[in-house]
């Protein structure tokens, strides 16, 4: 491994301070110490160290501010005065607008809700009580949605009313509930610990699955009334879901039907180039996290998220770069991404998790089980009374579950989808997206989400509540 003084020396050389004079003065647009900075800012680690991600956003950072530099559009190094006059570089709103304000924006009504869990996480929920035709929550029938890994409550109504499922879900009668995971953008609080203490980011999407999830079916059953509600969610929220029902079955009461988009438990066919790097690495991460402090995989935000939603502008030839970042985690080949969504999307996205969560799918992929997370040996036999991590029974998940699934998936592989499904007792429906090019991200933003999927989703809601 190189130095740090090494390798600030080679981006020193490739990204030297370069000047330009715009209106008399002489501007400094880029240097090695502010890339590093940057790097820094979306991993807490050396460059030499960041997880390659990071290499490609900085390619869109320099790719962006030298086409700046070129139309004259930019006035400083960190962009926080820049010019975007003309319409190619004018920022997305619905970037820089919280969960909240997007509800208020599209006319709807919204509320924040805290939700504090067993072992002292604070969370955040986004309720829409529905639109301004039919704003009051009252006797209506009740969801609660959940995002997927490095995700957000806002995935649900970026895509704006009649395309976003929490707007679609509101506008077909629902009183809606967005939850947010521990360690987001939105939850990042804790009654003992803060951000910084390794102590917070010891956990992964199982302890979402034991203690997120059931305080926040817990916090909702208390607060509307109703004793059972439906649960609908993508990917990771799926994940949580099977943890939850297996460890703590009597949740499985709780919910009338659970409805899963691009269900995730097994990964032996999981195609993504992100997770099978990390993969083959993973124990050098886990070291990595305990030497550097590094335990969290950070949320966009300041000029990184400036830089995004430039960058990714439809009409920018960058935007291709953005693309690919966003597919590596999830797979590329689709034909559904609504390119001109994409700013507001990468305003939010990732909404950050702890590297855990990461390290907890590589590790599903590795062992082709759906088991609790691996701590090594010794720690196993400690926390588990044996020296391998055992599997989650998903016999006990008896909610009646639907899933819909892309065959273009590149995490949630239809293989995969139809081994966990025949291990799950209660299977209603399986719902196979007739796109051949259907994604794994496309059951979020895909152009034709609400024909495949929304629509689906709501008509065999209304089958249940009858």
């Amino acid at each position: 491994m190189k130095s740090t003084s090494n390798n600030d020396n080679q981006i020193e050389s490739v990204f030297r301070t370069k000047s330009l004079t715009k209106n008399g003065k002489c501007v400094s647009v880029l240097s090695g110490v502010m890339l590093q900075q940057i790097s820094t800012k979306i991993f807490s680690v050396k460059m030499d160290l960041a997880l390659p991600v990071s290499r490609i956003w900085l390619l869109v950072l320099i790719s962006s501010l030298q086409r700046l530099e070129k139309t004259g559009a930019l006035d400083s190094p960190l962009l926080g005065s820049a010019h975007l006059g003309n319409d190619s570089y004018k920022y997305h709103e619905d970037a820089h607008l919280s969960a909240r304000e997007l509800i208020s924006k599209y006319g709807y009504r919204g509320e924040t809700h805290k939700v504090t869990t067993n072992d002292g996480y604070i969370l955040e929920m986004h309720r829409i009580t529905g639109p301004k035709s039919n704003p009051k929550a009252e006797g209506k029938p009740v969801i609660f949605v959940m995002h997927g890994l490095l995700c957000s409550s806002v995935d649900w109504i970026i895509s704006g009313p009649k395309k976003g499922l929490g707007f679609m879900l509101a506008d077909a009668g629902y009183d809606v509930w967005l939850g947010n995971a521990r360690g987001n953008t939105y939850s990042r609080g804790h009654k003992k610990y803060s951000t910084i203490d390794k102590q917070y980011w010891m956990f992964s999407w199982h302890e979402q699955g034991t203690e997120d999830l059931p305080a926040m079916i817990d916090y909702i059953t208390r607060n509307t009334g109703n004793e059972r509600i439906f649960y609908a969610a993508h990917s990771q929220g799926t994940t949580a879901y099977f943890v939850m029902a297996s460890e703590k079955p009597k949740y499985n009461d709780k919910i009338i039907a659970m409805f899963g988009m691009a269900p995730v438990a097994y990964l032996e066919h999981m195609r993504s180039p992100f997770l099978q790097v990390l993969t083959r690495i993973d124990k050098v991460v886990t070291n990595v996290m305990e030497v550097l402090g590094w335990y969290e995989f950070k949320p966009i935000d300041g000029l990184i998220k400036k830089v995004a939603t430039i960058a990714c502008q439809e009409e920018n030839w960058t935007q291709d770069i953005c693309l690919n970042v966003m597919f590596l985690i999830a797979g590329f080949g689709s034909d559904q991404m609504n390119r001109t969504l994409l700013p507001a999307i990468l305003g939010h996205t990732p909404a950050g998790s702890s590297s855990r969560q990461l390290i907890h799918y590589s590790q599903l992929f590795k062992s082709n089980k759906f088991r609790k997370y691996d701590h090594g040996a010794l720690r196993n036999y400690i926390i588990y009374k044996r020296m391998t991590p055992p599997s989650y029974d998903l016999s006990k998940v008896t909610t009646p579950v639907i899933i819909s699934y892309g065959l273009n998936d590149w995490l949630a592989h239809p293989k995969d989808v139809r081994r966990l499904t025949a291990q799950l007792p209660n299977v209603y429906a399986e719902l196979k997206v007739p796109n051949p090019n259907f994604g794994h991200l496309d059951h979020l933003w895909g152009i034709d989400a609400p024909r495949y999927v929304y629509s689906k989703l709501i008509a065999l809601l209304n089958h249940f509540r009858s």
